[in-house]
């Protein structure tokens, strides 16, 4: 018997007893230590506070609930919501991963997983029916790309890439010394020293057309750059941010808007006619203008005027086609 076992029989214990419950049968009934009975005790009353008090007169353990109360119950599920966006996110990717040289080390995990879903009364169908995970956006990436890259990162070698940028619709070849590979929007990226370039870069997996190690090893930069470049400004395009943003959300909007970070070092404040006024810092609009434009008629860009102006054109742009209709 788990630990988790252990508990759910303590619960249903006191949830049928009709007076206090001595330690010595409950000892008996979980067919435990005396140290085992007072951690799962413990446990019942302080992490998943259960009305548990103990009766000195009748020497006795019971559930003090009030007449009129709801009765106490166990909660079905014992994870938070980022635990929960882990376990299952981690089951998804082993799920994927086909027979090969970590399947031995891959195995004991999947099994653990299950083992926890299982312990929690769940089983792994249970969960994957009642929960979802979506991904939105995701693109196709091949896989010895990721391979390479990944590989060169963690050996700390150099790359030499054929890259096909979206921006531009042009091919080029670069020398790349990888630093971070960065999860982003269900996509992944790599921030690199570029030295064809001679600056930091972010290239997206799926362009990466060839990656070779050239066998050189790669330059290091310190965290804290890095964190400058990348970190600063607007969404994943890097850069020190040169201005801020000014919008202006509608009264209904708001109410999401509020409970959303843009940046972590945006500013935020309720107008008293109940709209939200948003300032967030950026460099390269491009991320920011689409983000921008999914609340349509919802925001106002109200500084600075070439953002203001970008919008405002992709808007023009949008009617336009649908004037005939």
């Amino acid at each position: 018997m788990d630990r988790f076992d252990r508990i759910y029989g303590l619960h249903r214990i006191f949830r049928s007893a009709r007076h206090p419950v001595s330690r010595k049968t409950l000892e008996e009934k979980l067919e435990c230590s005396r140290a085992t009975v007072n951690r799962a005790i413990e446990d019942l009353r302080d992490f998943l506070s259960a009305p548990l008090r103990y009766d000195r007169l009748r020497n006795g353990y019971y559930y003090d609930e009030k007449d009129g109360e709801r009765p106490y119950e166990l909660p079905g599920l014992w994870f938070n919501a980022s635990e929960l966006h882990a376990l299952l996110a981690t089951q998804k990717l082993l799920a994927g991963v086909g027979p090969g040289l970590l399947d031995g080390f891959l195995a004991p995990l999947r099994k653990r997983i299950e083992h926890i879903l299982a312990s929690e009364r769940l089983s792994r169908s249970d969960v994957t029916q009642r929960v979802r995970i979506l991904s939105m956006g995701s693109r196709t990436m091949p896989p010895d790309s990721f391979t390479s890259v990944a590989s060169a990162l963690m050996q700390r070698r150099r790359l030499a890439i054929v890259y096909h940028g979206r921006q531009r619709d042009t091919v080029t070849e670069r020398t790349v010394s990888p630093q971070r590979l960065v999860h982003y929007r269900d996509n992944w990226y790599l921030d690199a020293w570029c030295h064809t370039r001679r600056g930091l870069r972010s290239f997206s997996l799926d362009r990466i057309q060839k990656a070779r190690d050239t066998g050189d090893t790669a330059a290091d930069l310190d965290d804290q750059r890095l964190d400058r470049h990348f970190s600063d400004a607007y969404g994943i395009f890097s850069g020190i941010p040169g201005n801020t943003a000014v919008l202006l959300f509608s009264p209904e909007r708001a109410r999401w808007v509020a409970e959303e970070r843009w940046h972590r070092d945006q500013q935020a404040r309720f107008r008293e006619d109940g709209s939200y006024e948003l300032r967030v810092p950026y460099d390269d609009p491009r991320e920011l203008v689409l983000d921008i434009l999914k609340y349509g008629p919802d925001v106002e860009v109200t500084s600075p005027a070439s953002l203001r102006a970008e919008v405002h054109a992709r808007l023009a742009a949008a009617l336009a086609r649908y004037e005939g209709d």
